[in-house]
């Protein structure tokens, strides 16, 4: 694995280039002992230092299935590379103590962009999945020159925050809607569909990293399946409510993406409760829920305001929340038939009080129907900035890690 800080040549914008990522895909963390398997198992390694914090070199091998001589060999050059570190070794017991290893969060850096259609936000985060700073701004249906002016205007303070090494940073990750400049939704203006003609290359070359593109539901997905529930739930479907409606399917720990590369898009499907030619984010996403809001005679709400202390808007909340289980109960039954899945997670930008709110509606509704299984639907662990995460995760996972979405779950494979 040769990673080189700083260079644009690995620049990723299309999403048709997260085939190079899927293609490493793999359902267990199992290294291999082939000659010309370097590159993976350096990444396998790091992968597994990286998940089980404090561990061992007998650790390490016995969790991936490398030799006790490639092991050695491996973990010395991480450290030759400052992507781990000595943290000590194990005291008591017989015989040699063994070496204790971590990860070094200063190693390497993502640093992640989300553009929405009602914010704009920048995180950083370090090799071991810390949010290190985050900028975040509250601004309906930015365009092109918006977003270059935010960025720059934030990535400095955004550096200077989060204490990161400029020339640690593997590359900058954007997590970004599909047809962000055609769909529409209430209030867009005439001229966002400008988005469907920019290349976000060179929208963003005021940067020096390389650019890796991604959906945004694509992206909060991956982001849960690294650092939140796959440990326990595997495989899940992520809900992502956000200005849209975008979702995300996740088997046996790997990132399904479809023959097209739209898998998941829950939001354009139509809503058999509303009217006709209505799909389900017609009704299921902030947008929806702030113009209910608007046209009941308030003023926009900002997005904490709506799980305020019985807000004078509770009445419209109630028939919001409602009106999504409605929206939502047939595709989530199809969901639980043909994927199976352990669970389905609910995140991005609604507030926490009504993501339960809404689980807990729509584990009601799909309790009263039969269906072979039933998975748990519950809040994700990364909610609010999960697409902005999920963005700086993308670099890593081109430079220094096995797969999208690759986990450890000791004794399963």
């Amino acid at each position: 694995m040769k990673i080189t800080f700083g260079s644009k040549s690995g620049r990723r914008i299309d999403p048709s280039t997260t085939e190079s990522r899927d293609a490493r895909l793999s359902r267990s963390l199992s290294g291999t002992n082939l000659e010309r398997a370097g590159d993976y198992n350096l990444r396998t390694v790091l992968q597994a230092i990286r998940l089980g914090g404090d561990t061992t070199r007998v650790a390490i091998a016995h969790q991936t299935g490398l030799t006790a001589p490639t092991i050695a060999n491996i973990t010395g050059r991480l450290i030759e590379m400052d992507l781990v570190r000595n943290a000590g070794r194990i005291q008591g017991g017989r015989g040699q103590p063994a070496l204790r290893l971590q990860i070094n969060p200063d190693g390497a850096f993502g640093i992640g962009l989300n553009i929405d259609r009602d914010h704009l936000t920048l995180v950083t985060l370090d090799l071991a999945g810390q949010v290190r700073s985050r900028i975040t701004r509250e601004v309906a249906y930015a365009l092109p020159d918006d977003v270059v002016a935010f960025v720059v205007e934030a990535i400095d303070p955004l550096i200077a925050e989060g204490g990161i090494d400029r020339a640690r940073v593997l590359g900058v990750g954007v997590a970004i809607p599909d047809d962000l400049g055609r769909i529409a939704l209430p209030n867009r203006p005439a001229t966002y569909d400008r988005w469907s003609q920019v290349d976000l290359t060179d929208m963003l070359s005021v940067l020096p990293w390389p650019i890796h593109c991604d959906n945004d539901a694509a992206a909060a997905a991956l982001g849960e399946a690294e650092y939140g529930t796959a440990f326990d739930n595997p495989s899940f479907f992520y809900l992502l409510i956000s200005a849209g409606l975008g979702g995300g399917p996740v088997i046996d720990r790997s990132y399904h993406r479809g023959a097209n590369g739209r898998s998941g898009e829950i939001g354009l499907m139509p809503d058999l409760t509303g009217p006709p030619g209505a799909t389900i984010q017609d009704t299921v996403s902030l947008s929806a829920l702030l113009a209910r809001i608007e046209a009941a005679g308030f003023a926009r709400p900002g997005i904490d305001e709506l799980a305020g202390p019985a807000p004078a808007f509770a009445a419209v909340i109630d028939a919001w929340i409602a009106d999504a289980v409605r929206s939502l109960f047939a595709p989530l039954v199809a969901i639980n038939c043909l994927l199976d899945p352990d669970a389905i997670l609910i995140g991005g930008r609604l507030p926490m009080a009504l993501i339960e709110r809404l689980a807990a509606g729509l584990s009601e509704a799909l309790e009263a129907v039969p269906q072979p299984s039933r998975a748990a639907i519950m809040p994700a662990v990364m909610a609010r900035d999960a697409p902005a995460i999920g963005a700086a995760i993308l670099p890593f996972l081109d430079h220094v890690l096995p797969s999208d979405s690759i986990l450890i779950q000791s004794g399963r494979r």
